[in-house]
């Protein structure tokens, strides 16, 4: 299970090797500059909207999976 910190970290990382300063991040996905300061410093609490944003401003994609996954997609 991936902690908060952690996803900070990745958060971080992915924004550094895009050239980004956590300001233009925000500027260019629309959130405030302290919600990425937030993230990367491991905040517990974040509106699930702006963890979208930033994943999708960063190209970072997310994958749900558990044992029951196959039985969700086959009753679509």
């Amino acid at each position: 299970m991936l902690k908060q910190p952690e996803l900070g970290k990745i958060i971080r990382f992915h924004r550094k090797k895009a050239a980004l300063s956590q300001s233009q991040l925000a500027r260019l996905i629309g959130v405030g500059k302290s919600a990425i300061y937030d993230l990367e410093k491991g905040k517990e609490t974040v509106q699930l909207d702006t963890l979208n944003k930033v994943l999708s401003g960063l190209n970072i994609s997310v994958q749900i999976n558990s044992h029951l996954m196959n039985e969700y997609y086959a009753q679509s």
